[in-house]
């Protein structure tokens, strides 16, 4: 059995080829993150006095986990379409659309446990050379390798659901789950421990701090991906009705059809701009009587570092999202070519695509941002809440603008027949 694995994985093209290497450096990238995080947490708790700064680091490195995760899942979602196609020999010989998912959950879990072995030895070296860090323990660096090189084998399992590929090269997509009630108690949970983490008298410790951070950061990805189903797909039926040319016709359509791909591949940005709202009404409070000292400052600094990361990651997800919708329906955009509709009007309707979807979202997560941390500040202040919803706006503007930016530099493959590598 791992003869024939070792035989398909050396029949992949040159840009399966890419997408495992980007899968791997996702989750080299995790691995570091993590590790790091909990170095620090260690470090800060060793403290006399725990330090603001390295508490402040090692919740940043957590932040920046979710997006590289993000970011891999999306580039395994991807890679589907061209793994089905190049196993349909398997189902030919009888392999069930199960088995073939298998096959490609072991090639996802091994570009992934390759990823966590070079993030490891990365963040070994760095470890090493940093003066004054205790070493990881072996117990933490275990758990960490295990648990990203396990998301690996179900992430590449999971994205295996939604293409089917018959040894005739048809191709049918699973059925989209529309939005659901339930799926709104995952956001709430997810508000409750970042509400927590951001009180100022909260009680704990420091590692159950930076747990809630994490698996608050963790289950708003996953909630808002899906409740922000809803409010796109309530945009996209706003957009559909209000609709004044082809273009935007054509663009709500395709966002209505799929809200949930949307959501999912907006999620990232969404939590961006959750966490940036929130941050800067932190800050806004803090610098309102003009007296801050520089050291105060550090920590925003670098969390701001971590969010202009993960804005770049969320924009990078975006394109592998909008190349997938281009694999999707090159068939429908090849036939609108070749009546005569020019190739910038395509590219229109997939920025429109990304407005339509993108205001929404990034609204909704800016919100409660700036709601969170006013409702747990020792006192309002009108300054505070001016300068707080002054900065959501930008930043729901430049996130929008990132995604729009993202369909723009989405390359377009227009040919129907095209073999897709």
């Amino acid at each position: 059995m791992i003869g024939l694995l070792r035989m398909l994985t050396r029949g992949q093209s040159a840009g399966e080829r890419t997408r495992g290497r980007l899968m791997s450096a996702g989750a080299a990238l995790a691995t570091f993150l993590l590790c790091s995080g909990v170095v620090l947490v260690a470090y800060s708790e060793s403290q006399p006095r725990p330090a603001e700064a390295q508490l402040i680091a090692a919740l940043t490195m957590a932040l920046l986990t979710v997006p590289a995760v993000g970011f891999s899942y999306q580039v395994s979602r991807l890679a589907t379409a061209t793994r089905e196609r190049r196993l349909a020999a398997l189902r030919l010989a009888g392999a069930t659309p199960r088995e073939v998912r298998l096959v490609g959950a072991y090639e996802s879990g091994w570009r992934a446990l390759l990823g966590t072995l070079l993030g490891g030895a990365l963040f070994l070296i760095a470890n090493l050379l940093a003066p004054g860090l205790p070493l990881l323990s072996p117990l933490p660096a275990v758990t960490i390798g295990l648990a990203v090189t396990l998301g690996g084998l179900l992430s590449g399992f999971f994205a295996g659901r939604h293409v089917i590929s018959s040894p005739l090269g048809v191709v049918r997509r699973a059925h989209h789950r529309g939005p659901r009630v339930s799926d709104l108690l995952i956001l709430l949970v997810a508000a409750g421990l970042l509400a927590y983490v951001f009180r100022p008298h909260r009680f704990g410790s420091i590692y159950v701090i930076s747990l809630a951070t994490a698996f608050g950061g963790v289950l708003l990805v996953i909630g808002l991906a899906l409740a922000a189903t809803w409010v796109i797909a309530w945009s996209a039926r706003l957009a559909w009705r209000r609709a004044a040319s082809g273009e935007a016709l054509l663009a709500a359509r395709m966002v209505q059809d799929d809200p949930r791909s949307w959501a999912r591949a907006l999620a990232v940005a969404g939590v961006t701009v959750f966490f940036a709202s929130g941050v800067a009404s932190n800050l806004a409070y803090i610098m309102r009587d003009g007296k801050v000292e520089p050291s105060r400052l550090l920590p925003f600094g670098l969390i701001s570092l971590a969010l202009l990361f993960a804005l770049v990651t969320s924009i990078a997800a975006l394109v592998v999202h909008q190349a997938e919708e281009s694999l999707d329906h090159r068939r429908s955009f090849a036939v609108l070519v070749a009546s005569g509709i020019p190739v910038s009007s395509i590219r229109r309707v997939l920025s429109r695509q990304a407005l339509i979807a993108a205001v929404p979202v990034c609204t909704v997560s800016a919100v409660p941002g700036v709601i969170i941390i006013h409702a747990v500040a020792p006192e309002l202040s009108v300054v505070a809440v001016a300068w707080s919803v002054l900065a959501a706006v930008v930043l729901v503007g430049v996130a929008t603008a990132a995604a729009v930016l993202a369909a723009r530099l989405t390359p377009l493959r227009l040919d129907p027949t095209a073999r897709v590598g």
